[in-house]
């Protein structure tokens, strides 16, 4: 058989095939039986080497009408088979059934708090900064007044990569990184992940903090109350009380730490003649720590402290919104529980 006939031959076996194909994968199995690279149109091709430069032209041409003819099959029977499965598809289709409504996502609750956070203090006019997760000794400690023999640089608290590197602690590093850069006055915000060895109801090994800074002169400890109250009851809303008592940071003297009325009780201490298990029947409820800037910390990064004095204050993002929505485990933060997360769209 001449390989002309071998080519026109190849059209009727395709349709031979193809009245036996009922799938779209027995179809492209054809199509590479017959067009592949090693199909059989291509086999008949490497041997045209054997004819006559004469015969050559007329079997390349007709090599070309039958390469056509293959594909417009193939593709004529993928076409049928396309159509045959949505018509099947529409004959199942019942338009008086109900629909289901798609799932809608949302921002993560601990997103949301860190953002509304954020955007009171831009209000105000802070600049929000970000910095590395991964930080070195001297930003995370020793420019806060944190020296080698206090607790917190105990390896219990603190994740180490190496004797000087470290997963931060605190977002506080970024307040040293940017009084080292740039000339006071500044009102920064520093949001972002931080690690710790702790693992309970309340603490989790990675969370997130927002630590805060304004530095510039004549800064005083009723401006920091007048920020941090401001700031919380646009959180928990306008009447929610605020106290400050004293207490110790390395970082800041002299410390403070801030209560806020229980969001639960109402600061009554008692909710449903029951003793409120958020505040043990306190009333109040421990939301941050702050101070104004040690000395120390001013000359560490070349500061004047005889010139200017400033407050910093830093809060744990979860805990703000543990309270803020009534959840008891930290955990759940944590879990993606879809059923969870669906309550804060």
């Amino acid at each position: 058989m001449s390989l002309i006939h071998e080519l026109e031959s190849l059209v009727q076996e395709l349709n031979s095939g193809l009245d036996q194909a009922f799938s779209l994968t027995a179809v492209e199995d054809l199509r590479v039986a017959f067009l592949g690279r090693k199909g059989k149109l291509a086999q008949i091709m490497q041997r045209l080497p054997e004819l006559s430069p004469e015969e050559r032209p007329e079997v390349g041409k007709t090599a070309n009408i039958v390469k056509n003819k293959l594909t417009g099959l193939l593709d004529e029977c993928k076409t049928k088979l396309e159509s045959a499965a949505e018509a099947d598809k529409l004959a199942k289709f019942d338009p008086s059934m109900p629909g289901r409504m798609p799932w809608q996502g949302s921002l993560h609750p601990v997103t949301k708090v860190m953002t509304e956070i954020c955007d009171i203090f831009k209000g105000l006019g802070y600049d929000i900064v970000t910095g590395p997760e991964v930080e070195n000794d001297f930003y995370n400690f020793e420019a806060l007044n944190l020296p080698p023999e206090h607790p917190a640089r105990d390896m219990q608290d603190t994740l180490y990569v190496t004797d000087n590197i470290l997963l931060r602690t605190h977002t506080s590093p970024m307040q040293a990184r940017t009084m080292l850069k740039q000339e006071p006055p500044l009102a920064i915000i520093a949001p972002g992940k931080v690690y710790r060895r702790d693992s309970d109801l309340t603490h989790t090994p990675m969370f997130h903090q927002i630590e805060g800074l304004l530095v510039g002169e004549k800064v005083s400890l009723a401006e920091l109350r007048g920020t941090l109250t401001a700031f919380l009851q646009e959180v928990f809303g306008p009447e929610t009380k605020v106290r400050f008592r004293p207490s110790f940071f390395p970082f800041t003297e002299p410390s403070v730490e801030v209560d806020i009325s229980c969001c639960m009780c109402g600061g009554d201490g008692v909710v449903d003649c029951q003793p409120c298990r958020v505040c043990k029947q306190t009333g109040w409820v421990e939301i941050l720590g702050c101070g104004m800037v040690d000395p120390e910390v001013f000359k560490k990064v070349g500061y004047d402290p005889e010139k200017y004095t400033g407050f910093a204050f830093g809060l744990g993002v979860e805990r703000v919104a543990m309270l803020k929505y009534g959840i008891g485990d930290l955990r759940m933060f944590f879990e993606n529980d879809v059923r969870f997360l669906n309550q804060f769209i």
